[in-house]
């Protein structure tokens, strides 16, 4: 008898364990579920990046500014141009620095939909939020005046603000807003996984 009652003990001992362990991992499982942000929550989380800078491009472009002018030889009858000679022109090697990213200041609540796990964002179209020379490796290969000009103080600095226009064109054409767009959608994506979302979609206005 004291055999069968310690076996009958023994089996509901650990049937009870077995309940408990059970119980234990339902609670784990359920604890260890993601968490899913909602709206207002993902908006901030986005915010809180402000103006994401994704792509930088870096290059170097020959530019060649002139500034001429209707400078002509003497009070002749016919008027005679004289083509170099009343040109300034720079030279430049310049080294330009390019940045495109997106502005998240402008995200807007409908621009957020969610339901359950599944959430789509619409951004803002990529932007080229920087454009500068760096001066440092921007380099002056050739000036010269028309044998009819001053010299002109200010050409340089129209040469290199010119300069910064030429390289911020190339950029685009080479597609620098494309590819920050690309980014950015990918790092966002990645983003709200982490914050619950298990479908995602990232599209631009």
């Amino acid at each position: 008898m004291r055999t069968k009652i310690a076996v009958v003990l023994i089996l509901g001992a650990f049937l009870l364990g077995i309940v408990i362990a059970l119980s234990i991992t339902r609670t784990l499982v359920r604890g260890s579920a993601p968490q899913v942000a909602g709206t207002a929550t993902v908006i901030q989380q986005i915010q809180s990046l402000s103006e994401l800078v994704t792509v930088k491009y870096v290059m170097q472009k020959i530019v060649i500014f002139t500034n001429s002018s209707t400078t002509t030889l003497g009070q002749l009858p016919n008027v005679i141009k004289l083509p170099g000679f009343e040109e300034d022109r720079v030279m430049l090697m310049a080294h330009g620095v390019v940045k495109a990213g997106v502005d998240l200041a402008k995200l807007k609540p409908e621009d957020v939909q969610a339901v359950d796990r599944t959430i789509t964002l619409r951004l803002p179209r990529p932007i080229v939020t920087d454009a500068y020379l760096d001066e440092a490796q921007t380099q002056v290969l050739d000036r010269k005046t028309g044998l009819f000009r001053t010299f002109d103080k200010t050409l340089e600095a129209q040469a290199r603000q010119y300069a910064r226009q030429e390289v911020t064109r190339t950029a685009r054409q080479n597609g620098i807003e494309r590819e920050a767009e690309q980014r950015a959608r990918e790092q966002l994506g990645n983003l709200l996984r982490t914050l619950g979302y298990t479908n995602v979609s990232v599209t631009t206005r």
